[in-house]
């Protein structure tokens, strides 16, 4: 009998445990930092931008000298010169006067605004018509508006984008120190067992699990080594998890974590190390197991794939966030469910679901059906106190 608990109070023991966990660190050139995690902040050492700059094509003036301007009664001011782009100017803008000025260029000194060049006539005598009235700092962006010196502009634990490569490379970063990708083993155990490309006999079962659970390990931004097939024996189970556990930050075993003959997972990971549980309130996913050898994490999934794939999103999915100093990110929708969902008293349970048009429809088929992976757009999670869900009730997806 597995005393179980619930998948929140895993969640806590398994960040408790690993809460001080440190993965190694690696520099990495800016062009091939994309998905990688930071291990610091990057703070500013300079202003963006660097200079007061126009946003627009026109005259660089003092905006007093445009108040009361329109059309019938324009303001007449001196144009003094030109900025030319991407060149520091030395002009300096007087009352009376005005400046040339491309978008982008540097607002020389004395000017606080631009008059956009549509407003203005230019006369014959270097005289600028303004037609129109601009406020202070109109149509200008001020240096440190972007990105002020010591910002901090992106923390710890965040996972570099192509918006952020626009961030760093605008700082004249071009090489970020990421955590490396933690280190995941996956072993697949059971005499029943064949590999995906083989005929699956009377008897014999494809392994779904260590490619569907190697796949989304790396959808989470860890790196995977499988450690094949073994069979129901105690031996060769053990010696396989020893070198995992050797070569990586997580084990992941699938397969003999129930309570039967020959399901041993528990017993081996207690002969190693210390098994912090064995039961989860929840279904699908009730054998999981949660150990701790030499220091790494080890856990003994259900064999069947879709039990498999939810604890992983349940708790391993955490695990790694720990790891990588990352919040849990979780895409999230809400709708209205189509019928009644009846549960089991006292476990979460995991339904998976179709999201269309603001309605949710619940997919149903028996323990194990991996087809229904593919086929939802997410899952909902009725929680252990709850007898069941309502037709009509708005419900929060989880969406892949």
């Amino acid at each position: 009998m597995l005393k179980v608990i619930s998948p929140d109070e895993a969640v806590e023991i398994i960040r408790n445990e690993f809460s001080s966990y440190r993965l190694q660190k690696e520099s990495l050139p800016l062009s091939h930092s994309l998905s990688r995690t930071l291990c610091e902040d990057i703070i500013s050492k300079e202003n963006i931008p660097s200079f007061n700059r126009s946003t627009v094509d026109g005259y660089a003036l003092f905006s007093a000298d445009s108040f009361g301007s329109s059309e019938s009664s324009p303001s007449q001011l001196y144009i003094a010169g030109e900025v030319l782009m991407g060149e520091k100017t030395d002009l300096t803008v007087h009352r009376g006067e005005c400046v040339k000025i491309p978008t982008g260029g540097m607002l020389p000194e004395g000017a606080d605004s631009v008059i956009m060049l549509e407003h203005t006539d230019t006369l014959f005598d270097g005289i600028c018509l303004a037609h129109k009235a601009v406020s202070p700092y109109e149509n200008v962006t001020r240096k440190g508006d972007d990105i002020k010196e010591n910002d901090t502009v992106l923390k710890k634990g965040s996972v570099i984008t192509s918006r952020s490569i626009g961030v760093l490379a605008a700082l004249g970063i071009s090489e970020v120190s990421v955590f490396c990708r933690p280190s995941v083993g996956i072993i697949s155990t059971g005499d029943e067992l064949v590999s995906a490309d083989s005929e699956a006999a009377f008897g014999k079962i494809r392994d779904i699990n260590s490619h569907i659970l190697s796949a989304l390990m790396r959808e989470l931004g860890c790196e995977t080594t499988f450690y094949g097939i073994i069979k129901d024996d105690f031996g060769e189970i053990d010696g396989t998890l020893k070198k995992a556990v050797k070569e990586n930050d997580i084990v992941l075993i699938s397969g003999g974590s129930s309570a039967g003959a020959a399901d041993m997972t528990a017993d081996i990971i207690n002969a190693s190390g210390e098994l912090l549980f064995h039961g989860l309130a929840m279904k699908p996913g009730k054998p999981t197991i949660f150990g701790k050898i030499d220091g790494k994490a080890v856990f003994g999934l259900p064999g069947h794939p879709a039990a498999a794939y939810f604890v992983a999103l349940r708790l391993i999915k955490p695990l790694i966030c720990t790891m990588l100093c990352t919040g849990v990110k979780k895409a999230k929708a809400t709708g209205e469910l189509t019928q009644n969902i009846s549960s089991n008293h006292g476990r979460e349970e995991i339904v998976c679901v179709k999201l269309r048009d603001g309605k949710i429809t619940p997919l149903f088929a028996k323990s194990g059906i991996i087809s229904l992976l593919s086929q939802s757009d997410g899952y909902i999670i009725i929680e252990r106190n709850r007898e069941g869900l309502r037709q009509g009730e708005n419900v929060e997806v989880n969406l892949f």
